[in-house]
């Protein structure tokens, strides 16, 4: 499991982000009487809790020693801990068993920046090495081996944080330089729709170090609707008709541009592939999660291009993984934008 190779990293930002977490909590108390998200779990960590019109957002925030999330594999920023809208609930915890150090134990929209080598320099140095995660930090390379998300990888250095929090948006932002490697300035904004149905996830990743920054990211998703078993009345909707690489059947099936549940998953059964039939356009970057039986669903767009798209399923949630690809110059900077809009009958 990994570790802080010098936990004392930071603490004054730490330190920041928990005591915004407490007056943005104490702000929103009073909207959040009725909502399913005052029960979560885990809300001993920093967090904050966003809110406008019927939506609820809790937020949980980077933190080196008290963080819900201290693992290597995904980006710590924005990790959403429950969003309620009318009553319905889209995240929550999917897993069976808590771990901060596990590199799964974490919900929500959650973000992974993969490239070819699976992590920025990895392939590059021998074992006792250092390379970087986008959103994590400086890691070391345990063993002359190819990089596995699943594996543990020691942290380093997690970089600058600075947190700023409001009552409907939260800014995350981390500085990171390792001389001769990847040094990268990441900014991600998470920001409620004025409506109060949605939220976007605004990012910008300027690139601080000497040569290309070359990296896939995606989106991990994690929905779960109400907490339903993944089964019939989910259906996954693209504005393309979806072509898997591998058969989805017996359990789900494509019906013109859905991808449809046909019997309800048991414990271990998994529906995965990875799908075709997207084009170039930013348009194509485009889906949503309807449950027809509960009337609720999720749709998810963005202004970029998708690069590659996944679907993984089990039993406790449906990850339609939608990936971008970026390539920033020394100097410049990347930006893009994912949009989640939230649907349930008016009560």
């Amino acid at each position: 499991m990994a570790r802080m190779e010098n936990p004392a990293i930071n603490r004054s930002t730490w330190l920041l982000a928990a005591i915004l977490a407490v007056i943005s909590c104490a702000g929103a108390a009073s909207a959040q009487v009725s909502s399913p998200c005052n029960s979560i779990p885990h809300l001993d960590h920093p967090h904050v809790i966003l809110s406008r019109g019927a939506l609820r957002v809790v937020v949980f925030l980077p933190d080196a020693e008290n963080g819900y999330y201290r693992a290597e594999r995904f980006d710590w920023s924005a990790v959403i801990g429950c969003a309620s809208y009318r009553g319905h609930t889209y995240w929550g915890q999917w897993f069976r068993h808590y771990d901060p150090l596990v590199n799964d134990s974490i919900t929500g929209p959650v973000e992974e920046f993969r490239p070819a080598d699976g992590a920025q320099g990895y392939d590059e140095v021998q074992a006792g090495g250092l390379f970087v995660k986008i959103g994590v930090g400086v890691l070391r390379k345990v063993a002359d081996v190819p990089y596995k998300f699943g594996n543990s990888y020691p942290i380093v250095d997690g970089g600058q944080w600075k947190v700023r929090a409001g009552r409907d948006s939260v800014v995350f932002q981390q500085r990171l330089v390792l001389a001769g490697s990847t040094s990268y300035l990441y900014t991600k904004r998470l920001v409620l729709g004025r409506k109060g149905d949605s939220l976007k996830l605004e990012h910008t990743l300027k690139n601080l170090g000497a040569r290309p920054l070359v990296t896939d990211v995606y989106d991990h998703d994690f929905y779960m609707l109400d907490g339903r078993p993944t089964g019939p009345g989910f259906v996954v909707h693209f504005p393309f008709a979806p072509k898997p690489a591998t058969p989805l059947e017996p359990d789900a099936a494509v019906q013109g541009n859905d991808i449809v549940y046909l019997r309800e998953l048991g414990p271990g059964a998994t529906v995965a592939s990875y799908l075709t039939g997207y084009d170039n356009r930013a348009s194509g970057y485009s889906l949503s999660l309807r449950n027809t039986q509960l009337h609720v669903g999720i749709e998810q767009k963005a202004n970029v291009p998708l690069s590659r798209l996944y679907l993984w399923s089990i039993r406790t949630t449906i990850c339609p993984e939608a990936y971008v690809h970026l390539d920033i110059p020394p100097g410049r900077s990347g930006r893009w934008t994912i949009e989640y809009r939230f649907l349930a009958p008016d009560r």
